[in-house]
């Protein structure tokens, strides 16, 4: 079964090799790995979904943190947590008569059409990994389809199992301070 993790890990070269080597070492397949910075430019966010079987996943979690680069590391698969995916989908081949009932079901799916020819339609689409299978098996009826994903993004809802990703406030010094009164000229 698939297991949601995700890491806050210091932004450096060699974390993410270090990570994936920790899966990979173990016989674990990595369904998707994602990698973005964070607001603080020396941390990144890591979400990865891999193939783990159920007895194994706390102990992955403990030796991903032991890692050198590692922050912090969260098993999101049994959580509260908004997973979302994001993919360009390629129609090909789409019969004239067809291209309506494309564009209608990209609608219904939410997905938003970048890119047109007289022969194919490119959608954009964001949501859940089912949701994007769904849209994927039914726009193969239309005509042929070529996809890339992004892979997933994690976030958990609840405070218990978040990651501590920085946040940036105003600086408590500038909300408290009064406004420069101007002069009036007369």
């Amino acid at each position: 079964m698939n297991q949601l993790i995700s890491l806050l890990v210091e932004n450096e070269a060699g974390a993410l090799m270090r990570v994936a080597g920790v899966l990979t070492s173990r016989g674990y397949n990595i369904e998707s790995l994602t990698v973005a910075k964070t607001l603080d430019p020396t941390l990144s966010s890591m979400t990865i979904l891999a193939d783990v079987q159920d007895d194994n996943r706390p102990l992955l979690i403990k030796q991903i943190t032991r890692l050198v680069n590692v922050v912090k590391a969260v098993d999101l698969t049994e959580s509260n947590a908004v997973q979302r995916e994001l993919a360009l989908i390629k129609v090909s081949s789409v019969k004239p008569e067809m291209r309506a009932s494309v564009a209608k079901e990209a609608e219904i799916f939410r997905a938003r059409i970048v890119d047109v020819s007289p022969s194919h339609y490119t959608l954009e689409v964001t949501g859940s990994p089912d949701k994007i299978d769904a849209l994927i098996d039914l726009l193969h009826h239309y005509g042929d389809v070529e996809m890339t994903r992004s892979g997933s993004m994690a976030m958990a809802r609840l405070p218990s199992n978040r990651l501590p990703y920085p946040m940036f406030r105003q600086d408590p010094s500038e909300e408290e301070s009064e406004p420069t009164p101007v002069a009036e000229s007369k």
